[in-house]
């Protein structure tokens, strides 16, 4: 019978390593579900309240790092003439060029230049905004709240709350200042559906694919 031969040191560590190491993370592609996410923004009139409005967004990609959040990016387009405050009117007179001006250019566009990640779930995602024709660098306040399957096992989503704040004023919207605030408080409820297929960020997002036809 023949004597087995003794397992090299290096070898027996190689062939444990993959066992007892983590699995090192991965960058994702995400498509934003735009059914699930959701934009809300409030504004101070005369100071009397501050009035809410919601907006949907069009289309948007994602990717996302879990373990190297500096690593991620990512662009949205935000439809304008979906704007809902709550009256027919309202929306017509906050879409003229006063205020959206969503005639003359219907889609806002987001897209972030870095990630700063301050603790396990909470982070900063710094931008650019492109409103009403104007380019502005924004910062977006974000908890990464999870990422995972869903309960029914149809998609792998990832979710995050954010907050920012606007001036208007910085995007040409100048009118009514004495009954319109400056300030403008934005909410974001964002759910990204895993899509490897999904487009990676570019530096010039192109125009949403119905935008043509509307």
């Amino acid at each position: 019978m023949r004597r087995a031969r003794p397992t090299s040191p290096l070898l027996a560590l190689a062939l444990l390593l993959p066992a007892v190491l983590p699995a090192q993370a991965k960058e994702a592609r995400y498509r934003y579900d735009t059914v699930h996410s959701q934009i809300l923004f409030s504004i101070d009139h005369d100071g009397y309240s501050r009035p809410f409005g919601r907006l949907r967004i069009a289309q948007g990609w994602l990717r996302f790092d879990p373990g190297d959040w500096s690593r991620s990016a990512t662009e949205l387009d935000i439809d304008l003439r979906s704007l809902d405050m709550g009256d027919a009117e309202w929306n017509a007179a906050v879409l003229k060029g006063a205020f959206l001006d969503a005639g003359r250019a219907r889609y806002a566009h987001f897209a972030s230049t870095s990630v700063e990640r301050r603790d396990a779930q909470h982070g900063v995602l710094h931008g650019t905004l492109t409103l009403r024709g104007v380019t502005r660098p924004v910062d977006v306040d974000f908890r990464f709240n999870r990422e995972g399957r869903t309960v029914y096992g149809l998609h792998d989503v990832a979710g995050f709350s954010a907050t920012a704040r606007l001036d208007r004023t910085a995007f040409g919207s100048t009118a009514y200042q004495g009954s319109v605030g400056r300030d403008v408080m934005v909410w974001l409820e964002l759910e990204a559906i895993r899509d490897d297929r999904a487009p990676a960020p570019s530096a010039t997002a192109p125009e949403p694919a119905h935008a043509a036809a509307q």
